[in-house]
């Protein structure tokens, strides 16, 4: 059988340095901008890029540049903990609910469904009305609002491989259901669930985003992206930069993981990985 082409190109590198990019001003832009995201100075309300405040000023006289590298901290920081969340609540429940049986697994996922039949955001803004603003409880939404999703990625990948002869064999030698999965099926399925994890923090950081928009995200001093573009809004025609500034950042940052993810798939397919 002819090998499978290897993961690369132009798209996937891009997403990668976009990605790096990224996370090198979530850790270090903060503290390489001279400003402070939280100082005002209403005189200079919308001004626009100069020399010492390259993005301008927003609506309140900020810095547009700190705040951008304080919101793409608080941005990454919230869809990683929503993610890490979402992996461990929907694809450990549904791995162990498999692996004990009918009876655990139609319980399990009975209550995934019923989550499932609310759309992803609107669960968010429903959990974050009753949860209250802040960085923990938007966390805690969009972890659950996900978990479903990497629940029903988890049991396609157990099911896939509980299939497989390993499995059988590690009954026939005496193996307990959850030993068997631990052991062997968990390793084998963690690069579907690494893919998954890939798509969905994209999601979680435009629910993020949409969700400080309408102003139940963060809390309303937490530069954010979307507290960012719900502030500046209302001034998009006499400080445009203000704007498309978190727009610019949160589209580049969606489409680095859309590029990236591509990559990652290959990577961690089983199928390539045992020559299928």
């Amino acid at each position: 059988m002819a090998a499978l082409p290897r993961a690369g190109g132009l798209g996937p590198r891009l997403g990668l340095a976009i990605l790096g990019l990224a996370l090198l001003v979530a850790l270090l832009g903060p503290g390489l901008v001279p400003h402070d995201p939280l100082v005002q100075e209403l005189a200079a309300r919308n001004a626009p890029p100069d020399a010492l405040h390259w993005l301008g000023r927003d609506h309140l006289g900020r810095d547009v540049l700190a705040r951008l590298a304080a919101g793409t901290r608080i941005s990454l920081a919230v869809a990683l903990g929503a993610t890490l969340l979402a992996v461990g609540l929907g694809a450990g429940l549904g791995v162990v609910a498999e692996a004990l049986g009918r009876g655990p697994s139609f319980l399990v996922f009975g209550a995934f469904d019923m989550v499932r039949a609310m759309p992803s955001i609107l669960l968010a803004l429903t959990l974050m009305v009753a949860l209250g603003i802040g960085t923990w409880p938007l966390i805690l939404a969009l972890g659950i609002a996900f978990a479903p999703h990497m629940a029903l990625v988890a049991r396609a990948a157990w099911r896939r491989e509980n299939a497989a002869g390993y499995v059988a064999a590690a009954r026939v030698m005496g193996a307990a259901p959850l030993a068997t999965t631990w052991r062997h099926v968990l390793p084998n399925i963690a690069g579907a669930l690494v893919t998954q994890a890939a798509i969905i923090m994209p999601r979680a950081i435009t629910t993020e985003s949409v969700l400080s928009f309408f102003g139940l995200g963060v809390s309303p001093e937490t530069p954010s992206w979307g507290r960012m573009i719900a502030g500046a809004t209302r001034f998009a025609e006499s400080a445009p930069h203000a704007v498309l500034a978190p727009v610019a950042a949160l589209c580049l940052v969606t489409l680095g993981f859309a590029l990236a993810g591509d990559r990652l798939r290959l990577a961690l397919d089983p199928l390539r990985e045992r020559g299928r």
